[in-house]
């Protein structure tokens, strides 16, 4: 791999509303460059996804931190839970929870370190990758290859139907496998959002990847598509409202369903 430049900085970061903020790293890239939304609440603020923890989100977003915070975990791919070692409360599905507090997959940045056929099997996905993961390096004297995901806490697990209580924001938890066994949503009916993670996005859903399942993506997908939402925050890729939401439950049930 040929010499990375440094980054000036490795999180960019975007207020939405008074309430949220969306954080990327745009030096990762698409296929791993996980939207991080940060909500704050009342009594609690929420991380839902932290990334792929090659820099300290903790540090990056120390301006926005001044109550208590849980890590949310949408799903256990090492793009949303790379940063979750930081922090002290976490929020995870049950299927999940084990994934979380000792990831399976320790993760690589480096093509050369990725399985045989790893490269292929991005680019038919339509996310092709030369060298690696990462297009810069977080400081001077960082090691790509050095780059693993860390064990993390398990401290709140939840199953359908649970809220997340923020104090003046209530969220439920909607169980949205498919991409994953443990997939998870967060619906604010009060409002219309939905924090989706990958079970949709506005991009190539993933169906066919170790512990994903398409019978199982095509009743997540029905149930997404009858629901009120005035506005996704998904997993990656720009957030959409109820007709795109539509295309792309209808696009994906024509491939699979």
């Amino acid at each position: 791999m040929t010499a990375l430049p440094i980054a000036d900085r490795w999180f960019e970061i975007q207020r939405i509303s008074d309430d949220i903020t969306l954080l990327w790293e745009p030096h990762v890239v698409p296929l791993m460059r996980c939207n991080i939304w940060h909500v704050r609440g009342r009594d609690r603020d929420l991380f839902v996804d932290t990334g792929m923890g090659v820099a300290s989100l903790r540090e990056a977003a120390k301006h926005l931190l001044d109550k208590k915070v849980t890590a949310v975990a949408t799903h256990t791919h090492n793009d949303h839970i790379g940063g979750h070692s930081e922090f002290e409360c976490t929020l995870v599905h049950e299927l999940e929870a084990d994934c979380l507090c000792h990831p399976r997959d320790r993760g690589a940045l480096l093509a050369k370190d990725f399985p045989p056929g790893a490269l292929e099997k991005y680019a038919s996905w339509g996310y092709p990758i030369e060298e690696g993961l990462i297009t810069a390096i977080p400081y001077e004297g960082y090691n790509p290859s050095s780059y693993r995901v860390h064990d993390s806490v398990a401290t709140e697990i939840v199953t359908e139907g649970d809220i997340v209580d923020l104090g003046n924001r209530h969220f439920e938890v909607f169980h949205l496998p498919g991409h994953s066994p443990g997939s998870i949503g967060l619906w604010e009916a009060a409002t219309g959002t939905l924090f989706s993670g990958d079970a949709i996005y506005d991009g190539p859903l993933l169906d066919e990847i170790g512990g994903a399942d398409i019978p199982t993506y095509v009743r997540t997908m029905k149930r997404l598509r009858d629901l009120p939402v005035q506005v996704v925050h998904a997993g990656h890729d720009p957030s959409f409202g109820r007709e795109r939401l539509i295309e792309l439950a209808d696009a994906y049930l024509a491939k699979r369903g």
